[in-house]
């Protein structure tokens, strides 16, 4: 469900060449020992909803903390294809076809007896009858033109009674699992999720914005009329980086998206007259006045989520698209700009960043993408830069295998067969270096995660630990020179060490069951 990789790594000489700092003057960053880091949130599109069971043993065994699904409206409501609304009461969840329900409630159970958490994404597409009529139709966007507000409304509190805690399926015994986490929509800013993105005819007018803002209200209010006011509910979901062209189906950047959905223009100056009223805005001072009690799930939601891809760029490095972007290197924009549009309004929200898609396309098998060890060491490196921002409150991989076609979204940690790539232990297990290369005698940092630790610890009532392990050289047996206990609610660590040489480091962990698994390799140059 992310943008196309063509958007950027045909843009970039040398896409993912990059190894960091290296120089041996850089001083080294102080060490963190308070930083809690981001919980570990996996983001999985339909291999979960065919292989429920397999694919939550999975996640189980690499310690995700958190999944991340999509519950499309259209796959639930009666009638999906039909332009006629059928005639149900849309807040019961008995009024949907039980078969709608039956893979998602097999989910929710499952994640619960794992003591995995949810977040459940809101998502389209809207059944046919839901949808504008008259509209342009993309060649695989069916639906998702001008959804419904009100109708998103009902159906967003049928899901909420749904999973309250209390709801007994027809035919079955128990309750459902209560869901206590959302997000409202996915990539709003992508033409093919919603639409239109910009007025007929021209791309001077936000129109998504404004959809965007009646379906964050609707979910806003069925959500809190179910009894999940107080649950963790995300907006945004947005897509990282936009079209300068725009148009009807096209991306629109995420930031300028965002001015939109605020209501101000590129100056930050709330919108007044005819580019007010064409945006669904405000067009007075006194309209502007009452803006933020009148879309409250725009200054109270409890954190925006954002989808920050490099598309193939180290991880600091920003994209070529503008400033308008949110990938990972531009994630401080985001939050800026957040901020600020709060303070126009008078309000103080400081909106926690939670990333909801990420991960680095690879090659094998796509080769166009980013070489295997080079991904594996970008993916370490952006996990870093996450847990170095106390605001960003998520790091997420998407997806668990390869799409099957080699030059589709290749961001899995197994290859379509289910092999593992070489990415699968960099994920299990993060190593990063942010200073790999220093002069004779002086420490570097070793900062990493045993991703499964915490769950190993809590099962076994014993504490968990990592072995730093070195080698001289570039071959010969790795030699453990240090170990930390493990006493972070992630499983993150961050130390000091000495080596004696140039050379390679690794961690190993020992899982209770007496398994071995490794990082991968870092290197690490003495001058």
């Amino acid at each position: 469900m992310a943008v196309a990789l063509a958007l950027i790594c045909a843009a970039v000489a040398g896409c993912g060449g990059s190894r960091g700092s290296t120089s041996k003057t850089t001083p080294l960053p102080a060490l963190q020992p308070g930083r809690v880091g981001p919980e570990s949130m996996f983001t999985i599109a339909s291999q979960l909803t065919d292989n429920p069971t397999a694919t939550l043993n999975q996640l189980k065994q690499l310690g995700v903390d958190r999944v991340h699904i999509s519950l499309p409206w259209g796959s639930i409501a009666p009638d999906p294809q039909s332009h006629t609304r059928p005639a149900f009461d849309a807040t019961d969840p008995a009024a949907y076809p039980a078969a709608g329900w039956a893979v998602y409630d097999k989910i929710v159970r499952g994640l619960a007896a794992r003591h995995i958490g949810i977040d459940l994404a809101l998502t389209g597409p809207p059944p046919v009858w839901a949808e504008a009529t008259g509209g342009p139709k993309y060649d695989y966007n069916e639906n998702d033109y001008k959804p419904d507000p009100a109708a998103y409304q009902l159906w967003v509190q049928a899901v909420g009674k749904r999973y309250s805690g209390t709801y007994t399926p027809p035919g079955q015994s128990t309750p459902l699992p209560r869901i206590n986490f959302w997000s409202i929509w996915n990539e709003p800013n992508l033409g093919t999720f919603l639409a239109p993105e910009t007025a007929h005819g021209g791309a001077t007018v936000e129109i998504a914005p404004q959809l965007y803002r009646g379906l964050v209200d609707g979910a806003w209010k069925a959500l809190h009329a179910t009894g999940h006011g107080d649950d963790t509910i995300l907006i945004g979901e947005l897509a990282p980086i936009g079209n300068p062209g725009v148009g009807v189906f096209n991306v629109m950047a995420p930031l300028r998206f965002l001015r939109a959905l605020y209501c101000v223009d590129a100056n930050l100056r709330q919108l007044r007259g005819t580019a007010a009223t064409a945006r669904g805005c405000p067009a007075t001072a006194g309209g502007s006045a009452t803006f933020a009690a009148d879309n409250p799930g725009l200054f109270h939601a409890s954190g925006f989520a954002d989808h920050p891809y490099p598309y193939g760029l180290p991880p600091d490095k920003a994209s070529p698209g503008g400033p308008d972007d949110t990938d990972l290197a531009q994630i401080p924009n985001l939050e800026s700009l957040l901020d600020r549009v709060n303070r126009i309004y008078g309000s103080s929200t400081r909106f926690p960043i939670w990333s909801t898609e990420f991960g680095y396309e690879t090659n094998p098998p796509n080769v166009i993408t980013v070489p295997m060890k080079t991904a594996a060491l970008y993916l370490n490196w952006a996990e870093y830069l996450t847990w170095s921002d106390p605001r960003i409150k998520s790091y997420d991989q998407y997806l668990l295998d390869d799409p099957p076609a080699a030059n589709g979204f290749t961001t899995g940690l197994n290859f379509y067969s289910g092999k593992p790539k070489p990415i699968y232990a960099a994920y299990r297990m993060p190593l990063y270096l942010p200073v790999s290369s220093t002069a004779k005698g002086h420490p570097v940092v070793v900062w990493g995660e045993v991703r499964p630790a915490p769950d190993a610890a809590a099962q076994t009532h014993r504490p968990q630990s990592v072995q730093i392990q070195f080698r001289s050289g570039a071959s010969g047996a790795f030699k453990t020179v240090q170990r930390v206990k493990l006493t972070n609610a992630h499983g993150y660590f961050e130390v000091h060490q000495t080596f004696g040489s140039t050379g390679q480091v690794r961690l190993r962990w020992v899982s209770p069951g007496g398994q071995a698994s490794f990082s991968r390799v870092a290197p690490v140059t003495l001058h």
